[in-house]
């Protein structure tokens, strides 16, 4: 090779080694900056690292430090919590989900008594253990091993009850557990001997209480029966007294001993009615009852009294009103015969008018029923006006201090009332009269039909002849309901000075000043006037003696039922219409031949009641024998065979109860069933109801009246014996 060649190709060389050389440099530039562009990143980065882990350091340093406060706190928590229940006189003590004693404060452990064993990890079953091995619990004749089974399963149920144990010393303490939702168990052991003590200290209290009042009834009772058993021979001897022949002064103490006598009863009743609603006795019994019957039987009753005083005693009951309701009557008898009596009692002149009206409900199966008693009298204070339906209340004054009474009447009244559901006002202002009302709300035992209350065709107006402004209006109102016109004058002169004029029908008063109802219609048939005439008196009887009734086509009682108003202008409606032939009433039947005498079997043991029962039964077609205890009853029954039996209750060697049960026996065999009635001096709350469900049928309380006897025998009459009672006391 030339060294030319040589040359050239070590040129070459040697350009190809720089070449390479400049391309190395160039890529070991590059590896370079990219070396530090990686420096510089991984050196940001560890700033970056060392910055965070300054942070989590600082973090640290913060969480520590508020764990430390946290425990502190919960630290102090839990000292102030423990200390707490430490302080606390009642045990407190945590059990784990294994029964294992948790903690415990003193006063739980205190009653252990310092047993060391019973401390925190000690098994509730070992608790049970010691305290029946110890003595620390008294369980009375229960054997151990039952106790603790009973409280074992008492403690392992999800929710225990409450258990009150009693401890060796006589101190009840009561245990409360509970569970909680992981198995943990709170109990509470309250010390509760005070409550205890205390409750058996109102027990005893409660039992003396009950004890004085089972004996405050029982003398009520026993006093009640040995007042009323003298009171029916003082009443029945007075009544029977009265019936004979006596001078004016003797009829005066005749009459002053049966009112007294029937005074005195009256207070009795009132004290033991207070006496039985203040020991929650008396009970309401609902029936079917008439009301506007009751207030007029009421209102008849106290006419007598009315009249010696010169009041008139009205009833104003709304024409559309049912007349029967449901609900105890004999307790609104009550009511109102207290109500209308003290409005009788405190008033001198003027009027008392009995008002009863009513609200039915949407259905028309109840009524809100108002009652009002209006009177003319004295009056009461407005600051009285509460004050009178207290107990022993009257309102003092020197007017009403001549007014007797116990002051029960209007307070019973009120608690009756209430026990109804109702409520009793007064509205008065002294000197001006009262208003007595209370208003209950009553099923409707039957409805009025309105279209049913028509009056004869033709009979469009009427003329009322009336002197008292309030009797005037109650017939307004009750003959305006009815569809008729109505015309009133004041005296029988202005009644012929309006006549004839447009008059269908005169209703008017009997007894009138000048001019009578009687004297009146007896005019009018002489002056050529020919309507009918309604008379309305106090006294029907009287009323149909004398002469001028012919001239009267219906003579009413005063206060008039609406019954009676509506029959008597339904006999009118031949005024209006075509006459027609009188009905013939057909005679009565034949008394059967050979009818005997009623057989009465009367058993009593107290020889002035026999006495008493004889006289009052004297005038009836009866035949009597007396028995004078029990077994003689008895017997009787037997060999006398009677048709009704009354029956003494308290009697010696056998009472009336028993001789009844004697005598249902003697019957079971024969079928036969005598009427027995019982009569006694028992009249407490629930007297009645034992006496009848010893096979009694009927209960008259003493004393004894001659009609309450005189009705038991005609109810009792059998088939084919002569009527007991004369005809003119059977019509009445």
């Amino acid at each position: 090779m030339s060294l030319a060649n040589k040359l050239a190709e070590e040129r070459r060389a040697r350009l190809a080694a720089e070449r390479l050389l400049e391309q190395k440099q160039a890529e070991l530039h590059a590896a370079n900056r990219k070396l530090g562009k990686h420096a510089l990143a991984l050196s940001e980065e560890i700033v970056e690292t060392r910055a965070e882990v300054q942070t989590v350091r600082d973090e640290n340093e913060r969480v520590k430090s508020d764990l430390t406060v946290a425990n502190e706190k919960i630290q102090i928590a839990e000292r102030r919590l423990w200390h707490s229940i430490e302080t606390i006189q009642d045990g407190f003590a945590f059990f784990d989900i294994d029964s294992r004693m948790i903690a415990a404060n003193k006063a739980w452990l205190a009653v252990f008594d310092g047993l060391e064993d019973v401390k925190p990890g000690v098994s509730y079953i070992e608790i049970l253990q010691l305290v029946t091995e110890e003595g620390i619990i008294d369980i009375g004749d229960m054997p151990p091993a039952a106790w603790r089974e009973k409280m074992l399963d008492r403690w392992q149920s999800p929710s225990p009850e409450a258990e009150v144990i009693r401890l060796w010393n006589g101190e009840y303490i009561k245990l409360i557990d509970q569970r909680g939702h992981g198995g943990d168990v709170v109990s509470l052991a309250l010390n509760i001997t005070d409550t205890v003590r205390y409750e058996k200290k109102l027990n005893d209290a409660r039992r003396a209480a009950e004890a004085a009042s089972k004996a405050k009834s029982s003398f009520l009772a026993n006093m009640s029966h040995e007042i009323r058993t003298p009171m029916n021979g003082i009443v029945g001897m007075a009544e029977l007294l009265i019936d004979t022949s006596l001078n004016e002064e003797q009829r005066l103490f005749a009459d002053t001993i049966k009112s007294s006598g029937e005074a005195l009863l009256v207070i009795i009743n009132d004290v033991l009615d207070y006496s039985k609603i203040e020991a929650g006795k008396l009970e309401l019994h609902e029936e079917p009852f008439d009301l506007e019957r009751c207030i007029h039987e009421l209102v008849t009753l106290m006419q007598v009294n009315t009249r010696d005083k010169g009041l008139d005693l009205l009833v104003d009951y709304d024409i559309f009103l049912p007349g029967r309701f449901i609900g105890d009557p004999g307790r609104l008898r009550q009511v109102l015969t207290n109500l209308i009596g003290n409005a009788v009692k405190f008033t001198e002149e003027g009027h008392v008018i009995v008002r009863a009206t009513g609200v039915p409900s949407d259905d028309m199966r109840q009524t809100e029923l108002h009652i009002t008693i209006e009177d003319t009298g004295i009056g009461i204070p407005p600051d009285k006006a509460q004050h009178i339906f207290g107990e022993f209340n009257q309102v003092d004054d020197e007017r009403n201090r001549k007014f007797e009474g116990t002051g029960l009447g209007l307070a019973i009244s009120e608690r009756l009332i209430r026990m109804m559901g109702g409520h009793i006002w007064v509205e008065s202002e002294e000197g001006n009269g009262a208003v007595f009302g209370f208003s209950v709300t009553l099923p409707t035992a039957e409805s009025v039909d309105p279209s049913s209350l028509h009056v004869p065709e033709g009979l469009k107006t009427a003329l009322i002849v009336e002197d008292q402004p309030a009797n005037r209006t109650i017939l307004e109102r009750q003959l305006g309901a009815l569809g008729i016109r109505t015309q009133s004058v004041q005296s029988g002169a202005e009644a012929l000075a309006t006549l004839p004029g447009e008059v269908d029908l005169v209703v008017t008063d009997h007894i009138m000043p000048q001019m009578d109802g009687m004297e009146l219609a007896e005019a009018m048939r002489e002056a050529g006037h020919q309507m009918p005439v309604i008379l309305l008196s106090p006294s029907p009887t009287t009323a149909e003696q004398d002469p001028a009734r012919r001239h009267v086509q219906a003579v009413l009682g005063r206060p008039t039922p609406r019954a009676d108003l509506f029959a008597a202008l339904d006999r009118l409606k031949d005024r209006f219409t075509a006459p027609r032939a009188p009905a013939v009433e057909p005679p009565p039947p034949p008394e059967p031949a050979g009818a005997r005498a009623m057989r009465v079997l009367a058993a009593d043991d107290n020889k002035t009641n026999r006495l008493v029962f004889s006289k009052m039964v004297k005038a009836l077609d009866i035949e009597l024998e007396f028995a004078t205890n029990g077994i003689e009853a008895v017997a009787l029954y037997e060999s006398f065979d009677p048709d009704l039996v009354f029956m003494d209750i308290s009697m010696p060697e056998m009472d009336g109860k028993e001789a009844t049960r004697r005598i249902r026996e003697i019957e079971a065999r024969s079928g036969r069933h005598v009427p027995v009635v019982a009569m006694t001096a028992h009249a407490m709350g629930g007297d009645k109801e034992d006496i009848l469900s010893a096979g009694l049928d009927h209960y008259l309380t003493k004393p004894l009246s001659k009609s309450a006897i005189s009705g038991q025998v005609a109810a009792a009459q059998p088939a084919g014996t002569r009527p007991p009672l004369p005809e003119d006391q059977a019509a009445s």
